[in-house]
């Protein structure tokens, strides 16, 4: 029988799940119907790279408990699709952001595959208050340097939170000396880190074992990173106009109050929620600045 399309097997199913409901004859028969349904709604197994890194940091899939474990999560990443899309179009606007400040600050590249998993790229706010793209809880900002109150909430700002992350990294490195136990420590803290490390006398998180949030976070990063590396190796195939742009951005800089955003925003021709968009880390709408403090605007180009 002739291949279908997607949407000619789509209509099909559709109309004999209505002829079934009524009751209504026509010239499909099981057969037909079971052959364009197997036909197309197969599932495979996910191939999972052989040679897997993170950091320079080579990945032991000769262990079979490694191997499986990253292959649930290469399972769950690349079957979800809807939210693996998204992904994909999302790291195309903000990689570019991400990657100078990491090499800057002699943080590997993959690690930028951590800030997607901690968030999928969104300023998102867990139920515990963990903010933004690094999913940055309060304290921890403040002590890297961000500013967190009720106005303002560097954590929202991308740029900022990513050198705030990056000190976090640059720390636990120098405690653990394995890029793979700082990304673990980021999901568990490095209090729980080192007494797991005592505990279980091992240093090596594939050979540790540890609760099932940051049992499962090293691979899930690793899945992302294969994911966006080789998106049509997975099955997801979009069109360079199909990603999300980088921001076309300038940014000016204030050290004085701005006491009507919406009406500030008006002068350089956007509407209020634009201006949210590309500085969300003022969280009013208003800027107070009663300390007189520089803060960096980010303007559209045009």
């Amino acid at each position: 029988m002739k291949k279908l399309s997607f949407i000619g097997t789509a209509l099909l199913l559709l109309s004999l799940f209505i002829v079934a409901g009524f009751g209504i004859k026509n010239n499909v028969s099981r057969e037909q119907y079971a052959a364009a349904f197997q036909e197309n709604t197969k599932v495979f197994a996910v191939q999972i790279p052989e040679d897997v890194s993170f950091a320079d940091e080579v990945i032991p899939l000769d262990r079979f408990y490694v191997k499986e474990a990253f292959e649930k999560e290469m399972t769950v990443n690349t079957y979800f699709h809807s939210s693996s899309i998204f992904l994909i179009k999302n790291a195309n606007r903000w990689f570019p952001v991400i990657e100078p400040i990491l090499k800057k600050n002699q943080i590997p590249d993959d690690f930028k595959y951590l800030a997607v998993a901690e968030s999928g790229l969104s300023n998102v706010v867990s139920p515990a208050g963990a903010t933004g793209f690094w999913q940055i809880m309060k304290l921890t900002g403040r002590e890297y340097g961000l500013e967190v109150n009720d106005d303002i909430d560097q954590r929202y700002d991308v740029e900022l939170a990513t050198e705030a992350a990056c000190k976090y990294l640059k720390s636990a490195y120098d405690k653990y000396g394995s890029w793979t136990l700082v990304a673990a420590s980021y999901n568990a803290g490095m209090n729980r880190i080192s007494v797991e490390i005592d505990r279980q006398k091992e240093d090596n998180y594939f050979d540790m074992i540890f609760g099932e949030e940051t049992g499962r976070y090293v691979y899930r990063i690793l899945a992302i990173k294969a994911l966006l590396q080789n998106p049509d190796r997975f099955g997801f195939y979009l069109q360079p106009e199909d990603l999300y742009q980088p921001y076309q951005l300038k940014s000016i800089v204030i050290d004085s109050a701005i006491k009507d955003i919406p009406e500030f925003a008006k002068k350089y021709q956007m509407t209020y929620k634009e201006f949210k968009i590309y500085n969300p880390w003022i969280r009013q709408a208003f800027l107070a600045n009663k300390s007189g403090r520089d803060y960096r605007i980010w303007l559209p180009t045009r």
